[in-house]
């Protein structure tokens, strides 16, 4: 998830889930492992943002391996990036893994994921936008399998003590501005954040702007709107009524929220599962984000299901895969650890369950998705750093250095 960095160790699932080593040993017993009967084992890693979608995850897996007669060993990583670099480079992948954004170009550039998307009969379920983030050279690579946008929320006992109401949600920059210098008093600050593009890139769109261009083919970086976004956010910081997380001892959004620190933040729908653990007597509301100068805009977040190339169960996997992405595995696993379904299907029922979700739901109609381009993922850190210290530091010329780099990854990624 993009909130929090999942910190689990690796786990073994009971009854048909089998015991393995640690990552580097995926693969090592797949030229065995399907006997005379055809039963065959796989070994799936995923990045877990808690103990509830580890159990959903391993509770679907249980399910599809007694229908199918095959076993199944689910871990979850430390640090999910690295343990399928190490594998990938060792030739000994897990079969079935979860696939970061930003990472997808990445492994699909080296050929290290095997595109299944010409198998689902379905697809067309999956949302468009997410599709699209997932799709290499013409093709769907791997199935998304959940879905989630960005919008405020809303501290409403702080949001009452500043004498606010339903009336004065903001619906435009000049509107946040304002709510914010109001709620910020004492202790709190009025706007918390993550200082990174995946919460900051909002406004960018807002104002008209993004980083690429549609194709992701063409740096759009150093565009005016992207200037005016950066300069706005910039005015919010140097008021003081909107600091980054890290500057109120805090490591994101929603953990500044339930301290009573941040009277808003911008968060995901994972904001609600984060919230009920942690601070379930904190109450809340969450509205869509204040239009900008050309409009709404949000972001839009997601990882996929991918199939190791190097796996010997190729069709295995992908059976399992459809079983994790049902319709109703996906309502499922929304219950249990608050991620919004990929399948639009899923979704539609997700928010009639779920209205108090509807501002993050609504928020796909609208939201941009992540640059998927090999090598990009380097940019987009310095991109982070460069945006921590944007407080002191000109917009135009972050955009500028963001520019130069992200034009030297997409001449290297063609």
């Amino acid at each position: 998830m993009p909130h929090r960095t999942a910190a689990a160790a690796l786990v073994t699932t009971a009854a048909l889930l089998t015991a393995t080593g640690c990552s580097s040993s995926f693969g090592s017993d797949q030229k065995t492992a399907q006997d005379s009967a055809g039963k065959q084992h796989l070994n799936v890693l995923i990045a877990s943002s808690g103990d509830a979608e580890t159990k959903a995850v391993r509770e679907a897996a249980t399910a599809w391996a007694k229908q199918s007669g095959n076993t199944v060993t689910v871990d979850v990583a430390k640090d999910i990036n690295q343990q399928l670099a190490q594998s990938f480079a060792g030739h000994k992948p897990p079969d079935a893994f979860y696939v970061n954004s930003d990472q997808f170009a990445n492994y699909a550039k080296a050929g290290s994921l095997y595109p299944y998307g010409d198998q689902i009969k379905d697809t067309d379920d999956f949302a468009a936008q997410l599709r699209n983030s997932f799709t290499y050279d013409g093709k769907l690579m791997c199935l998304p399998k959940d879905t989630s946008t960005l919008a405020l929320a809303i501290n409403t006992e702080l949001w009452k003590k500043a004498g606010l109401t339903a009336a004065d949600y903001p619906t435009t920059w000049a509107q946040l501005k304002s709510v914010a210098a109001k709620l910020t008093k004492g202790g709190v600050t009025g706007l918390v954040v993550n200082g990174e593009y995946a919460r900051l890139g909002v406004f960018m769109k807002e104002a008209g702007g993004w980083i690429t261009d549609k194709d992701q083919t063409k740096m759009t970086a150093d565009s005016k709107q992207n200037i005016e976004a950066l300069t706005y956010v910039r005015s919010l910081l140097k008021s003081g009524s909107m600091k980054y997380a890290t500057q109120v001892d805090t490591n994101w959004g929603g953990e500044a929220l339930g301290k009573g620190k941040a009277a808003m933040t911008i968060e995901g729908n994972w904001l609600a599962g984060g919230m009920q653990a942690d601070y379930p007597k904190v109450k809340y509301t969450v509205v869509p984000l204040p239009a900008g100068p050309a409009g709404k805009g949000t972001l839009a977040f997601s990882q996929c299901w991918g199939v190791a190339k190097d796996s010997a169960h190729h069709k295995a996997a992908v059976d399992l895969i459809e079983h994790l992405t049902t319709r109703a595995q996906q309502v499922k696993n929304a219950a249990a650890f608050g991620v919004m379904p990929s399948r639009t299907s899923a979704l539609a029922e997700y928010a009639a369950k779920n209205p108090a979700a509807k501002a993050w739901v609504d928020a796909g109609a609208y939201a941009q998705g992540p640059v998927t381009v090999a090598g990009f993922d380097k940019v987009l850190a310095q991109f982070n750093t460069d945006l921590a210290a944007l407080g002191s530091t000109d917009p135009a010329k972050i955009l500028a250095d963001l520019q130069r780099n992200g034009e030297q990854a997409l001449t290297k990624g063609d």
